[in-house]
C-alpha cells in the first residue's frame, strides 16, 4: 500500500550498529564515496538498506552487527565523556582495554565528574537510556561548600528555572554536614548540560564533588575507578522492561551469539 513505511534501516544507522564508526562519520564516509550498497557507490546517508542488502566499505564487506551489550564504567575526574576532544584533554575512550568494541557513552559525565558512565555497542539502545520520557532517574552524591536550606532543596520537587533554563523535578535531601561542606543526595531523570552543578550554584552552593551513583537500575556499587564490569545480557532485558527488550535486545540475538561461542 502506498502509506506503508519503508522498509530496512537507513545505511548511516546500520554502520554504526556493525561497530565501524558513528553515524556523523557514516555520512562522512559516504559523501567521500566509501560506501557501496548492492555494487551502487552511495552518494546519500538517506539509503535503506535491509538484511539481504551486499554493503561494502572501502570494498570490504560489512561485518555483522554484535547483539547490542551495555557496560557499567566507573570514570574518574579529569577525563571528558567524548570520543574527541579539541583540547586533545584525554577520554574515557582512551582508556578502554584491548579488545572492546566500539562504544558510545550513554549521557555523559563533565570533566570533572566522577562516577557510573554506561557504555554501549548499540545506538538504539544509548538513545532509549537517555530519552527523558523513558523516565530513568539519575542519581548523584554531591560535596558542595556552603550552608544547605532544607525547604530551598525541598521545593526543588517542583522544578526550577536558573538563568532562563526550566528544569524538571529533583528530589534533594542533606545525607550529612562536614564543617563548611555538606553532601547532597540528589536525582533527577532529565540529565541536562551540568544540571546538578547550576542548581547547586543557583542555591549558593559550590560544588567540590559531584559522583554519579546510579542510573536507573544500573548501580555504580563498588566498582573501582578505571574499571568496567558487562552487565549481563539477561539484567539488561529484564531491566528494559518487556516491549523494549523485545525490539532493542532480542532473545534470538543472544541465543545466537551463544551457540557461535559454543554455549548454547
Amino acid at each position: 500500500m502506498a502509506d506503508d513505511p519503508p522498509k530496512g534501516e537507513r545505511i548511516a544507522k546500520r554502520l554504526a550498529r556493525a561497530g565501524l564508526c558513528s553515524r556523523r562519520d557514516a555520512e562522512r564516509w559516504i559523501a567521500s564515496g566509501r560506501v557501496a550498497v548492492d555494487g551502487q557507490v552511495l552518494t546519500t546517508p538517506a539509503t535503506l538498506v535491509t538484511a539481504a542488502s551486499a554493503i561494502l566499505v572501502d570494498g570490504k564487506a560489512l561485518p555483522e552487527a554484535e547483539r547490542p551489550r551495555l557496560w557499567r564504567y566507573h570514570k574518574a575526574a579529569g577525563l571528558v565523556s567524548t570520543h574527541r576532544d579539541p583540547q586533545g584533554r584525554p577520554t574515557v575512550f582512551d582508556h578502554m582495554p584491548p579488545g572492546m568494541p566500539r562504544v558510545v557513552s550513554i549521557g555523559r559525565l563533565d570533566l570533572n565528574s566522577e562516577g557510573l558512565l554506561l557504555l554501549t555497542n548499540d545506538g538504539a539502545l544509548a538513545r532509549h537510556l537517555e530519552l527523558p520520557a523513558t523516565g530513568l532517574m539519575r542519581r548523584y552524591r554531591v560535596r558542595a561548600h556552603g550552608l544547605a536550606d532544607p525547604k530551598a532543596l525541598a521545593r526543588l520537587k517542583d522544578g526550577v528555572t536558573v538563568e532562563g533554563e526550566r528544569y524538571g523535578p529533583v528530589l534533594a535531601e542533606i545525607d550529612r554536614v562536614q564543617g563548611s561542606n555538606v553532601w547532597l543526595g540528589i536525582a533527577l531523570a532529565e540529565g541536562k548540560n551540568r544540571e546538578v552543578r547550576k542548581i547547586c550554584a543557583h542555591l549558593g552552593l559550590r560544588v567540590g564533588r559531584l559522583i554519579r551513583v546510579a542510573y536507573g537500575p544500573f548501580q555504580l556499587g563498588d566498582l573501582p575507578p578505571g574499571m568496567l564490569a558487562e552487565v549481563p545480557t539477561r539484567v539488561l532485558r529484564d531491566q528494559l522492561g518487556p516491549v523494549a527488550a523485545a525490539r532493542l535486545v532480542p532473545q534470538r540475538a543472544h541465543r545466537e551469539h551463544a551457540r557461535r561461542r559454543g554455549t548454547a
